[in-house]
């Protein structure tokens, strides 16, 4: 049985340059880096961002890494609104920034020769409609898998909790209308919002996953944790993701311990791979 390929979010190591960071996850044995663009880690507004592009994607040939890019930074948009603007907020310059930046980090992952680019729908603001928020929503989706296909890239849809999409119901009430669409299915959401155990989830998506996120959670609760922290079954969950034969980066998201980056990143492959190596005992 070959070992899954693991990947760091860099949204874990906010406080390491990024050529350290990157360091830092290949030393570790990832096989594979999720590039959360962010103003201090590859700003996607910044200027040469062809050239920029060039040298991150010979970096990471150099080093070994396959690419997933995220696009979850927090004030990259709007300095005073977490997350703002999204693909539903009222204001259209305000959906069209986003458009703009997504359009950016599907830029940045067919010039990286990414494996996909992950996003997601983003909360209705009170006293949006939410009728009209989901015309919103479609729209932009189906421009945006319209760009990637242009471009060659996987475009993958996140179900987040709290957000317009929220499940992998409602993604595939989404995916029924953009059927290029795939799924970026993040494990510990499923124990958030408590539709499905992850090795279900894993096994009824097999061949709809554009990546896959994994940490630790409790169920109920949204908060990102390092595995053995939460209610994850990780043995059972790795299992799965064997399997359905799953060739994509696994991406690790600690987005809330880049406080102790150095030490959670190693630590995190070796529980993984201490996992996945009970599986063949």
């Amino acid at each position: 049985m070959s070992g899954l390929r693991y990947a760091f979010n860099t949204n874990g190591c906010a406080h390491h340059r990024l050529e350290d960071a990157l360091e830092l996850i290949a030393e570790s044995g990832y096989a594979g880096v999720a590039l959360t663009l962010d103003h201090h880690h590859f700003d996607p507004f910044a200027p040469d961002l062809e050239k920029r592009a060039a040298r991150l994607g010979g970096r990471l040939v150099e080093m070994g890494l396959g690419l997933v890019i995220e696009t979850g930074a927090r004030f990259l948009l709007d300095p005073r609104e977490k997350h703002e603007p999204t693909l539903v907020t009222a204001d259209p310059r305000g959906r069209s920034r986003r458009m703009d930046f997504l359009t950016r980090a599907l830029d940045i992952a067919a010039l990286c020769d990414a494996e996909a680019v992950s996003f997601w729908a983003g909360a209705p603001r009170p006293g949006v409609d939410r009728e009209r928020a989901m015309g919103w929503l479609k729209w932009g989706v189906a421009e945006l898998t319209r760009r990637a296909q242009a471009r060659g890239v996987t475009l993958a849809l996140e179900p987040e909790p709290g957000h317009m999409i929220e499940t992998c119901d409602d993604w595939q009430a989404l995916r029924e209308e953009i059927p290029e669409l795939t799924l970026a299915l993040d494990i510990g959401h499923l124990l958030v919002t408590g539709e499905a155990e992850p090795p279900h989830a894993i096994l009824s998506h097999r061949d709809l996953m554009g990546t896959v996120a994994i940490e630790d959670m409790q169920r109920g609760v949204h908060v990102h944790r390092m595995f053995g922290e939460g209610d994850l079954d990780l043995p059972s969950t790795l299992a799965a993701l064997h399997a359905v034969e799953y060739r994509g980066l696994v991406c690790v998201e600690l987005s809330r311990d880049s406080h102790r980056a150095h030490h959670i990143i190693p630590d995190a492959i070796a529980a993984l791979k201490a996992a996945e190596g009970r599986l063949t005992d």
